[in-house]
């Protein structure tokens, strides 16, 4: 016996991907299509993202709706993966989706797969449908209005039958009367209403049930129906006032054996005062409970007229024209010994009436009843041709389906797996636009559904961010702008600007909310002296405000004693107060502040002395000033641009971030540029309102030129240029001095 060799299964080579180093992470490149088809053999700690709203973003929500197979709002690593091996299973060669077009050749549809094939046959037929047999190409634009498809159609696929579906009268009295009875659901095309199968089976199961009744209820058995088919119209109408015809007669019987009782068988005044004292209804309860007519001992009703109670009008008069007329003749009114033979001619029938189905269709004649029957299998199978429809419906949907990959699949990829369309500053989905305010435009803008919310966490982004509310012909939205070059200075709540969506509308934007963060070390650099001045300048506003309030107050009072000085002398018993000397000066005060300002010149000139005493190392001294002021607030900014990243941004927009996507400096640069005169151009004129300084820039220069010189005498750089006697080296000036006589 010959040994069967051991079966060998080949294990297919791994992927080879390729990589970029961008934002602080690895991020992955779509070369060709085997990267899509075999995406999920990437690691997921590799791709950029993890899951990403539906809405609030720039991609088609249709798209992504189709993408989204729980239907949960959110597209998730498994339905993108899902979604790639789908498309890429129907085509041929999946490089094609490389190109991002909403036209899909049939050619590249492959035909030896099942899918692949029931798609071809869908698109030739639709395209029959559209009067384009010959062509090969099918675009979204001739997929995409579903509904001048179907309208084409009589069947849909939606297992709805309207009236305009039948092309037969009786059929669409059948519709009809089943929307009446068990009413009706719209159809996928338009809303028109219609009937499914579940109302189409109850409507026959209960007509059926009334055919089968009536079989039961032989027309020609002159004991069980006296008079045929009107019979059972006979037997409805006095069932339903039988209880009270009962109850009257049995009164009126009751005031014939006594007189005295008919006051109390009769309504009593109380009991019309009652009813008078509230909103009368003919047809409440209060009525209807009354006598249908004045009890008296004759035991006869009145079959017309006022005397009839209100309530039971209706009712009497349709048992007078459906049972009493037929049975006993035209008659105004009605005794007891007729209503009994009434009663014992239609009891026969009577108790088959309670074995009649309570449904609408127990209440409809025979005749209708078989009308009804015959049209069952014709709708029927109207039914089964619009619910086969549904086939080709899916097929639809599937066409769409893959034409939307094909178009939308790869700017998803590097908006999702890699985020390629963002570093390349190519538009990511995630940008909602360009905010334009102080004089910089800001490209880093997502859109916002709740900004106290949302601050929470993209606060931890190190980035400096606006949030800015935006209102357009009566719209609103929010979003939240990085400024990440430039100065901060003039941003604050309230601020107005322009922003423009991905559209090109433009919207009005204010400042509702500011997160500061420094832009650059540069900034930071200058930002101890700025708070330092605005400190200085808050301060001397507060001193000024206060004295101005005080200069005020001292105005006033003199203002009041000069208004009232004739009454003050005209009273000689009161002693007036001795007037202070106007102008006298408080020789202690005037010693105070000279003393004051005698110490602060002393400590500024030994200071002065100090660091002129320095010599050389007077630079390394003020650059160690300026580090002492500088310093911590640039490690600062340096250490806060270096975690400066997109993720939280996103993850508070409803993203999750899978890496940390830095945001350095020179990208910063890029996503907001401040405005620059544009290359080529020049001024043609100097600004005529620009500050004129006067001397004071003077000044400024001599101090600077006086304190260089200084500087240089000090390092010995002016000897060689000096007299012996003003150059500042010991050994110079030791050589100058003239010898001692002897």
């Amino acid at each position: 016996m010959r040994a069967v060799p051991p079966t060998t299964t080949t294990v297919p080579a791994p992927h080879r991907w390729q990589f970029i180093r961008v934002g602080g992470a690895d991020q992955v490149i779509f070369r060709t299509g085997e990267d899509i088809a075999r995406l999920g053999e990437l690691d997921q700690k590799l791709w950029v993202a993890l899951a990403c709203p539906t809405r609030g973003i720039d991609f088609d929500a249709r798209t992504l709706d189709l993408i989204d197979a729980d239907g949960d709002g959110r597209v998730r690593p498994p339905e993108v993966v899902a979604a790639c091996e789908w498309v890429c299973a129907r085509l041929r060669n999946p490089d094609v989706l490389l190109q991002g077009s909403d036209v899909l050749a049939l050619d590249d549809l492959d035909a030896g797969n099942a899918d692949g094939a029931r798609l071809i046959d869908e698109a030739r037929r639709l395209l029959q449908i559209q009067g384009k047999p010959d062509a090969a190409t099918l675009t979204l634009a001739d997929i995409a209005d579903r509904g001048e498809l179907l309208s084409a159609m009589r069947f849909n696929g939606d297992g709805v039958i309207t009236p305009e579906t039948a092309h037969d009268d009786a059929l669409r009295a059948t519709v009809s009367e089943i929307m009446r009875t068990h009413g009706s659901v719209p159809d996928r095309h338009k809303e028109t209403p219609g009937v499914d199968r579940a109302r189409i089976e109850a409507f026959f199961a209960e007509v059926q049930a009334a055919r089968d009744w009536h079989a039961k209820a032989d027309a020609n058995d002159t004991t069980l129906m006296p008079l045929g088919e009107p019979t059972l119209a006979a037997a409805d109408a006095t069932r339903k006032v039988q209880a009270k015809l009962d109850d009257y007669f049995a009164r009126c019987r009751v005031a014939a054996f006594d007189a005295q009782a008919m006051t109390a068988l009769n309504p009593s005044p109380e009991a019309y005062d009652a009813l008078g004292a509230n909103r009368l209804d003919l047809s409440a309860d209060p009525i209807a409970d009354l006598p249908l007519a004045p009890v008296t001992p004759r035991c006869v009703l009145p079959l017309h007229g006022n005397r009839i109670n209100p309530a039971w009008t209706e009712d009497i008069a349709a048992f007078a024209d459906r049972a009493v007329t037929p049975l006993l003749g035209a008659r105004d009114e009605l005794a007891e010994t007729e209503w009994q033979a009434i009663k014992q001619q239609l009891a026969p029938l009577q108790s088959l009436m309670a074995e009649r189905p309570d449904n609408a269709a127990a209440a409809l004649p025979l005749a209708q009843l078989d009308a009804f029957l015959q049209t069952r299998h014709a709708l029927l199978a109207l039914l089964h041709d619009d619910e086969a429809a549904e086939t080709h419906n899916n097929l639809l949907v599937d066409l769409e389906k893959l034409i939307r990959l094909q178009r939308d699949l790869v700017v998803l990829l590097n908006n999702f797996v890699s985020f390629k369309a963002f570093y390349r500053r190519e538009g990511a989905i995630f940008q909602a636009g360009t905010l334009y305010l102080d004089g910089r435009s800001c490209e880093l803008t997502v859109q916002v559904q709740d900004t106290a919310r949302h601050a929470v966490l993209a606060g931890l982004a190190k980035t400096c961010l606006a949030y800015c509310d935006c209102t357009r012909q009566g719209q609103k939205m929010s979003i939240v702008a990085a400024f990440t070059a430039g100065d901060i200075d003039f941003l604050f709540v309230g601020r107005n600007g322009v922003f423009y969506d991905r559209q090109g509308r433009d919207w009005d934007a204010t400042i509702t909310k500011l997160i500061e963060n420094p832009t650059s070390v540069a900034q930071a650099f200058f930002a101890p002296y700025k708070k330092f001045v605005r400190v200085i300048e808050e301060q001397v506003a507060k001193r000024a405000a206060a004295s101005e309030a005080a200069g005020q107050g001292t105005l006033t009072g003199l203002a009041t004693k000069l208004t009232t000085a004739d009454q003050a002398a005209g009273d000689a018993k009161t002693p007036a107060a001795a007037p202070r000397t106007a102008g006298r000066v408080d020789v202690g005060t005037v010693a105070a502040i000279g003393v004051a300002l005698g110490s602060i010149s002393a400590v500024l000139v030994a200071i002065f002395g100090k660091f002129v005493d320095l010599g050389q190392w007077i630079p390394v001294a003020l650059i160690g000033i300026v580090a002492a002021i500088s310093g911590p607030s640039m490690l600062i900014a340096w250490l806060k641009l270096r975690q400066r990243s997109l993720g939280p941004i996103l993850d508070a927009s409803g993203w999750a971030i899978n890496g940390r996507m830095k945001v350095n400096v020179r990208l910063g640069g890029m996503l907001s540029q401040t405005a620059h005169v544009p290359p080529g151009a020049r001024r043609v004129a100097r600004d005529p309102y620009r500050e004129r300084h006067g001397t004071t820039g003077v000044a400024a220069a001599v101090v600077l030129a006086l304190a260089l010189v200084v500087l240089a005498w000090r390092m010995d750089w002016l000897d060689h240029r000096l007299p012996a006697a003003l150059q500042h080296s010991p050994t110079a000036a030791a050589a100058a001095a003239p010898a001692p006589s002897s």
